[in-house]
């Protein structure tokens, strides 16, 4: 009878290989959010910038009511 070959090495450096890859994609995820913030910041900049900003009003005068 034959013992059982030793892999936790293995299971040990899949657990890393694993870890390793959701760390690098969650560190993707943030960088890209990061991105997709300042885009979106900058876009807001340039469409509040192309507003053509509203004329002064002057105040409309009182009318009088005239009254015999």
């Amino acid at each position: 009878m034959e013992a059982t070959p030793d892999t936790s090495g293995y299971m040990v450096a899949g657990y890393i290989i694993a870890f390793l890859v959701m760390g690098l994609y969650v560190l993707n995820l943030y960088l890209r959010h990061r991105s997709l913030s300042r885009d979106l910041e900058a876009l807001e900049t340039v469409i509040t910038e192309s507003k053509p900003k509203p004329a002064l009003k002057r105040p409309a005068k009182a009318k009088r009511l005239n009254k015999k």
